[in-house]
């Protein structure tokens, strides 16, 4: 069955996502200054901000894309500052981005199977023969997206082309795929845009139900508030690259620095 990777250790299995006063510049410009939060384990976390406010940014600290100019951040309980995408994503750190990267023309099964990359080790020699440990390794590999087909639904469309489904659905096939490498810790930018209003209902339902019944920890973006209220537990608002608030959702929605700075209400 199919299974997330465990976080283990002491602190690092409360909170296995640290961001300690960590800024960004490049040139002259400074995408982050001094953030700092700290992700508990099981949680899901949205990063919410207008348009520029750096959270793309900061994503991309966190799985290795940017390493910061200042600050630390720690995964595990261990120093990962200077760690690359793919230390990242073998210390089971997931990722999706604003921009699909599927592959269009693979089938959706094809895609998901891309995803449990660091999971095959057999070799060049063995895959080319197709026999002993390479046909137990397919076996397991393929049994383990079937789990994720039927926990997202797409059991109608799994021999489709991705190119040729709805935009909706090709998130969630993105989604699976992240999935796929079984993570501990999933970073999803903007895992909704795009979608009509019964897609995102669909869209949070998966993502509880993968944070409830998997305990993934979830990190995400996402522009739509109303989205945002309903699934995160906890919420860090950015702004021009500084953190100005992070709380439950009931004190984010009161905060008089984000209803001025983000929702663009009078206070």
């Amino acid at each position: 069955m199919f299974e997330a990777a465990e976080n283990v250790g002491g602190d690092e299995g409360e909170c296995p996502i640290v961001v300690d006063d960590v800024s960004l510049q490049f040139g002259g410009v400074r995408a982050l200054s001094n953030v700092s939060l700290r992700v508990s384990r099981n949680q899901i976390f949205a990063i919410i901000g207008p348009n520029g406010a750096g959270k793309t940014s900061l994503l991309n600290c966190i799985n290795g894309f940017y390493r910061p100019t200042g600050g630390k951040i720690r995964l595990k309980g261990i120093d990962r500052s200077d760690f690359s995408v793919s230390t990242a994503a073998r210390n089971g750190v997931a990722r999706t981005f604003q921009n699909l990267a599927l592959f269009k023309g693979l089938s959706t099964v094809d895609n998901l199977l891309l995803g449990r990359n660091l999971k095959m080790k057999t070799n060049f020699f063995q895959a080319a023969i197709f026999l002993g440990a390479t046909h137990r390794e397919e076996t397991k590999n393929r049994a383990e997206v079937e789990e994720i087909v039927y926990l997202l639904e797409l059991q109608a469309v799994r021999d489709e082309k991705v190119g040729n489904l709805p935009y909706g659905t090709q998130k969630r096939i993105e989604f699976g795929r992240a999935l796929a490498s079984q993570p501990s810790v999933i970073l999803l930018d903007e895992p909704m845009a795009g979608m009509n209003q019964d897609e995102k209902a669909e869209m949070s339902t998966l993502i509880k139900s993968v944070n409830e019944k998997m305990k993934i920890t979830i990190v995400l973006i996402e522009h739509d508030m109303g989205v945002i209220m309903g699934l995160s537990h906890r919420i860090a608002v950015l702004d021009y690259g500084v953190k100005i608030a992070e709380g439950a959702p009931a004190e984010i929605s009161q905060d008089p620095a984000v209803i001025s700075a983000y929702l663009g209400a009078e206070h």
